[in-house]
């Protein structure tokens, strides 16, 4: 008798759970504790090389896979780190080490950068991923796999 639990593939909408983890054991996002998610494959809501990670999984199974840096949320580029101007920012804008600040980048899209320093002339704006550089551990249980026709 074959198995006919579906396998994810590259376009299946999946329900989960998730974690992600630093390698010392900081958890950095999880949905253990809460409801399951449920996204498609390929849309965008998981970055490729977590959504790779899932390829043949059926519902029911659980792993916790180690990514190094390239393969997780990349390397990081000390070329993404700007200093701009302090006058580029509204003056009421309280400015600190760590605050998260939403761009629009020319083409319409959200980026968001933080802030890694500034002083009275500059802000040095960081826009790598806050992951970027860092080994991670990528816990999934899936629960529910369904394919399109």
């Amino acid at each position: 008798m074959s198995d006919l639990t579906p396998e994810i593939t590259a376009n299946s909408e999946i329900t989960l759970h998730f974690a992600i983890a630093l390698c010392d054991g900081t958890t950095i996002t999880s949905t253990f504790e809460g409801d399951p998610i449920t996204l498609t494959l390929g849309t965008g809501s998981l970055i490729d090389n977590l959504e790779k990670t899932l390829f043949g999984l059926k519902a029911g199974e659980k792993q916790s896979l180690l990514l190094e840096a390239d393969n997780a949320f990349g390397p990081r580029d000390e070329e993404k780190a700007y200093a701009m101007p302090r006058s580029s920012f509204p003056e009421e804008m309280a400015l600190e080490p760590e605050l998260v600040i939403s761009f629009s980048t020319p083409a319409g899209d959200e980026l968001a950068g933080i802030v890694m320093e500034l002083d009275e002339e500059q802000v040095k704006i960081d826009f790598n991923h806050p992951l970027a550089g860092n080994d991670i551990v990528f816990t999934v249980q899936i629960i529910n796999v369904n394919n399109p026709e």
